[in-house]
């Protein structure tokens, strides 16, 4: 599988993608620590015991740390499908690199998501100017399912980094001549409907582990 939606998106090399995104970072939380805190306190996090309750005795998390070309979602799928419905669940983190896979169509059309982070959509064969795991027309994607809207209705658990999602909005604000403020809160209202904003990724990967899930690296 490894080389199944290699045609999907056009992911820069790992470590140069990883090395900008992470420089980005490390200078957005340097002044940033304090705004990002008071935002994780009200991020929806579904309360301290998130995910809850998970069905079934197989669990599985996906770390969701770059786009990869979808195999967060790919993952997750290729879990559950080989697996009894009703005796499994997969939980995906979103966040890092992988965090828009959570934002709805007009975000990435607005603050050109798919141009900042070089990501293309296998439709157009250009820069995404939509989300492009994001309901897809049938024949798209490799495999339909992997759509995140499709894996939601399938009783996937997708959580969404909120650290993620204040530096991200912050980075690309510019692109659309708003204020960093305003970029994070138009993002958190754009959120896929059905995935949760979580405090930070690594604390959804926590949680999920505590919570019975054994581990899947999905960058």
């Amino acid at each position: 599988m490894d080389n199944l939606f290699r045609n999907v998106t056009d992911v820069t090399p790992r470590r140069g993608f990883l090395g900008r995104v992470a420089g980005a970072m490390a200078v957005g939380l340097a002044g940033f620590a304090t705004p990002v805190r008071a935002q994780t306190a009200a991020a929806r996090s579904g309360g301290p015991d998130w995910p809850g309750a998970l069905r079934g005795r197989h669990r599985k998390v996906v770390d969701g740390y770059e786009a990869n070309g979808g195999f967060p979602l790919a993952f997750a799928y290729t879990f559950l499908v080989t697996n009894e419905p009703s005796d499994a669940t997969a939980v995906i983190i979103l966040r890092h690199g992988a965090f828009p896979i959570a934002l709805g169509h007009e975000m990435w059309r607005k603050y050109k998501i798919g141009e900042s982070f070089k990501i293309i959509d296998p439709e157009t064969k250009a820069p995404a100017v939509k989300n492009p795991f994001l309901q897809p027309k049938p024949g798209v994607l490799l495999i339909d399912d992997i759509a995140i809207d499709k894996l939601l209705a399938n009783g996937a658990v997708i959580g969404a980094c909120n650290i993620a999602l204040q530096v991200q909005s912050k980075m690309l604000a510019g692109n659309t001549n708003v204020t960093a403020e305003a970029a994070a809160k138009e993002w958190a209202a754009n959120i896929v409907p059905g995935v949760t904003v979580l405090p930070s990724g690594t604390w959804g990967v926590n949680r999920a582990q505590e919570a019975g899930c054994t581990y899947c690296a999905g960058g």
